[in-house]
Formats: C-alpha cells, structure tokens, sequence
C-alpha cells in the first residue's frame, strides 16, 4: 500500500470521528446550528481531502470546500452527490465557531439540517468509494 492511500485512509478515519459527533448532535435542538455545521464541514472536508490524496494530488491547507471540489474536478476526479451545495457548510469551517461569519442579508445564517444529515452520507460514500475503502462508521 502507498503512503498516499494510507493517508487517504487515516483521512476516511478521521472525518468517520467528526461524523461520529455529527450523528449524536444532528437531531439534539439544544446544540448550535455553529457546532452540527462544523463537524459537518470538517467531515466534508476530510472526505475531500481523503481523495485528493489517495488521488496524490498536492493542495495548501484550506477549510474552503469550493476551492476543493475545483481541485478535485480539474484534476479530473468525478465530484461527490451535491457538490454544488457543500460550499454552504465553509463559513461553518471555524469562523462560526468564533463568530466571525459573514451573515445572509437579515439575519444569521441557518443550517438545513436535514439537507446536511443526508449530503454527508452521500459525501462518505462518494469518499469511500473512490479510495476503496469501506469504514465501519
């Protein structure tokens, strides 16, 4: 096995940990749409990540999912379900988490949890299947 793959592996491994927080918090009205928001974009994020690696493509460190999915896509990898939606979770990435989000006109940003709790599993799936690894998460 390449030292690629098994990054990607840890990487599938990793955001398996945020998804783990993710499911316990999803339906929880007492948690923040900030905090379900970041664990689901760091989730994405790993997922994204995990391919581009097993892939051995080189990217700078970035929260920003857009810039990502343009990486993944120019470097010829098909995107995961939902692609055009997923850059909606980077505010979430850490500016939310110290308040410092841009907020939609009127108001603040709000979270489609149920948008999320479906985009994520469609996001492991894509991710798994591409660095042919299935988790137990």
């Amino acid at each position: 096995m390449n030292k690629s793959h098994e990054h990607a592996r840890l990487m599938l491994e990793k955001a398996a940990e945020d998804l783990y927080v993710l499911d316990r918090l999803i339906d929880d009205t007492g948690a923040s749409d900030a905090v379900v928001g970041f664990h689901a974009q760091q989730a994405v994020e790993k997922w994204l990540k995990a391919v581009l690696t097993d892939r051995a493509v080189i990217f700078s460190w970035t929260l920003d999912l857009a810039a990502l999915l343009d990486l993944a896509q120019d470097s010829g990898i098909p995107l995961p379900p939902g692609a055009g939606r997923l850059p909606q979770l980077t505010p979430y990435a850490v500016g939310f988490r110290y308040g410092r989000v841009p907020l939609e006109s009127g108001g603040m940003l709000t979270l489609d949890r149920a948008w999320v709790k479906s985009c994520v599993r469609e996001v492991k799936a894509w991710a798994e299947a591409s660095v042919g690894e299935t988790s137990t998460s």
